[in-house]
């Protein structure tokens, strides 16, 4: 991310700068992959649907933040944590512009009573399956 957005960041609040914490960075990362792997076990329904979605939703977002733990800051909001994927480099980089959409699903459901079909929750499985074990393994190099 660009220096002066992250400066704009840090001025609006959205960003605080901290120190580089390679425990924390790599306990986010391994929690991501753990909550996941968790999750993945659960029968995917019309009922499980929704949980499946949020906690595979929230892994995403904490690679967002182990990210920005990794140049010295921390998010203070899911926005900015998504942003961070953003400009990440893999190989299905289109498929980074479904974050938005799936923060919008997650702020439905938790705020809105919005239940999340199967075929949501299989999109952002998906998700993860071509890109967030990429992120996961480019977070962990870089951590090192």
């Amino acid at each position: 991310m660009r220096k002066e957005v992250i400066e704009r960041l840090v001025k609006s609040g959205d960003l605080r700068p901290r120190w580089k914490d390679t425990e924390r960075i790599k306990s986010m990362i391994m929690s991501a992959e753990r909550n996941v792997a968790v999750v993945r076990s659960i029968k995917l329904t019309d009922e499980s649907a929704t949980v499946v979605f949020r906690d595979i939703y929230e892994s995403i977002r904490q690679l967002g933040d182990a990210r920005w733990w990794l140049v010295g800051y921390e998010p203070c909001n899911h926005e900015i944590s998504l942003d961070i994927l953003k400009d990440m480099d893999i190989k299905d980089k289109i498929k980074l512009n479904s974050l938005n959409r799936f923060k919008k699903i997650r702020h439905d459901a938790n705020y809105r009573g919005f239940m999340v079909s199967v075929s949501q929750a299989n999109e952002i499985i998906d998700f993860w399956d071509s890109c967030g074990k990429e992120i996961v393994k480019i977070l962990s190099e870089e951590v090192r």
